[in-house]
């Protein structure tokens, strides 16, 4: 997600708070949330799947390959 979509949910926030939105408005702001949650939560099963656990015994096992590597809805 870039910047400028970024900052247009901030000033959606911020207009919301100080006068509302309209409806259009408001569809907008649902869909740049629900595109920065999805980003959020790609970024997040991108970084648990490349953690790798080191046992007692000395072994290493990597979580993407231990619990699949899922693609983030």
């Amino acid at each position: 997600m870039n910047q400028e979509k970024i900052d247009r949910i901030n000033v959606l926030a911020r207009k919301s708070k100080a006068e509302g939105l309209t409806e259009e408005e408001k569809k907008e702001q649902d869909l740049l949330r629900k595109e920065y949650i999805a980003n959020i939560r790609r970024n997040l099963r991108a970084q648990l799947d490349n953690i790798d656990l080191v046992a007692p015994d000395g072994t290493t096992e990597n979580l993407g390959e231990k619990f699949g590597k899922r693609e983030a809805n």
